[in-house]
């Protein structure tokens, strides 16, 4: 059993949940991430971690409320307990001195990025940040990537916050207002919707830039034993709980995934509005 030893809710369907894990705290790095059961029968959620605290033995996570699962998780406090907390999981960010680091996030990928612009900064890089949401209020934990960050550019679809556009409008100018000062990004990371990760990378493909993306397919079991989380990669069939979750975005077969992820967004809908149904908006499952 692993506590729950802080809650708290970002916006009305986004939370952080600081859960105690002294041997995952211990080993786990950028780029890992977890497969939490609430109790014995439920379904498996991955989740990625935003922040991790060696001394304390805690890992944070933010997540986002989409299907019932996720919404019964929603429902713990500070005190609960989940039954099951399995990582880390799959392969770690491939940190290392490039130069000048590009990382585009957005949505529920800006916690993920914070990590990687926290190990990024501390192999000696410099770290330019791009994040984008389509409102202000679900720009969560920008404040703390910026902290490692050398510069961060912000991007909303109504304009809430920095620029009205995409974080592909954001690489773009970033990569042109480099080029004029005589530098360039040496790599770029992007996590976030697959749409947008598919259109990063055929951005920094015009330009050369190494880069790599943090794929989020359905997973199961995340340890390459049922193939839910099976991605094409140049070719061919890896799993990205084990292979992954993170690869060259110029190999990824976006268009394939995207099509996979779409295929269950109308079961997540349905579950939860049974949940709703069932137990009301706002009411803690019993």
């Amino acid at each position: 059993m692993f506590e729950i030893v802080k809650k708290e809710w970002l916006h009305e369907v986004i939370f952080l949940i600081e859960i105690k894990a002294p041997q995952i705290a211990k080993k786990i790095r950028a780029g890992n991430f977890l497969v939490l059961r609430m109790r014995e029968g439920a379904e498996r959620i991955p989740i990625t971690v935003a922040e991790y605290d060696r001394k304390k033995g805690t890992v944070t996570c933010i997540i986002q409320v989409i299907g019932q699962s996720t919404k019964l998780l929603s429902t713990l406090e500070k005190g609960d307990f989940i039954q099951d907390v399995v990582g880390p999981l799959g392969k770690p960010t491939e940190v290392e001195k490039y130069g000048t680091v590009g990382i585009v996030s957005g949505g529920l990928g800006i916690p993920l990025a914070n990590l990687v612009a926290k190990e990024m900064k501390e192999a000696g890089n410099t770290v330019i940040g791009m994040v984008g949401a389509r409102t202000e209020d679900l720009l969560v934990w920008e404040d703390e990537m910026s902290q490692y960050c050398e510069e961060m550019q912000y991007c909303t679809d109504d304009g809430s916050k920095g620029l009205k556009g995409f974080t592909t409008h954001l690489l773009e100018n970033a990569i042109e207002d480099l080029k004029k000062e005589g530098k360039k990004f040496d790599m770029i990371f992007t996590v976030g919707p697959t749409i947008m990760m598919k259109f990063v990378a055929q951005i920094t493909k015009k330009y050369n830039i190494p880069t790599i993306a943090s794929l989020n397919p359905i997973m199961v079991d995340g340890t390459g034993m049922c193939g839910s989380c099976r991605v094409t990669i140049d070719g061919k069939i890896q799993f990205a709980c084990v292979d992954g979750p993170e690869f060259d975005a110029y190999k990824v077969d976006f268009d394939e995934l995207l099509n996979r992820l779409d295929q269950y967004k109308k079961y997540e809908k349905t579950a939860l509005d049974r949940y709703n149904k069932e137990y009301g908006c706002g009411g803690k499952h019993k």
